[in-house]
């Protein structure tokens, strides 16, 4: 039984780990960021960036689908000559149509934000470590891990402060 229970015991060496951020699939810790199934050594991650993902397909198709209806319906008028007969009123919605694209981009970039993303380079790789619709949550994880990285240095040279440093023999 005695062997049993020091099998299970983590080492006396070993640092303990603070949680600092808990939600449903999410965990940071000072030592470990997991997301889902994936799991990274805070020690590892480096060179970690913000940005944005791209832009929903669905508000792009729509978006290129319009634009491309309008340029043909300007492309149809222009060779069959119907726009020397327009007048200044159909000019008018012509040019009012025309921003009809960029009014749905903005509208679809609204409506379906691009995800916030967090990334960084683990072993060498960039990797893609944790991606949000919502703009709170995606600021406490980044926090979070940040300050997992602050503390998982900071740990190392309270220690060495506290051992010494080695110094050659002169």
């Amino acid at each position: 039984m005695q062997a049993h229970r020091s099998a299970t015991r983590p080492p006396r060496d070993q640092r303990r780990s603070t949680l600092l951020y808990a939600r449903p699939g999410i965990v940071v810790t000072t030592e470990r960021f997991t997301v889902g199934r994936s799991s990274f050594l805070v020690a590892e991650l480096t060179h970690l960036r913000t940005g944005r993902g791209p832009h929903d397909r669905l508000a792009v198709r729509v978006v290129a689908a319009t634009a491309a209806a309008i340029a043909a319906v300007g492309v149809l008028l222009g060779f069959t000559g119907g726009l020397h007969r327009l007048t200044a009123g159909a000019y008018l919605a012509l040019g009012v149509v025309w921003t009809l694209p960029v009014l749905l981009a903005l509208a679809g970039d609204r409506w379906r934000p691009p995800a916030y993303e967090l990334w960084g380079h683990c072993r060498g790789v960039e990797v893609l470590l944790f991606s949000s619709d919502d703009a709170g949550e995606f600021a406490r994880v980044a926090a979070a891990l940040a300050r997992a990285l602050r503390e998982h240095r900071y740990a190392d040279a309270e220690q060495a402060t506290t051992t010494g440093f080695w110094r050659p023999d002169r």
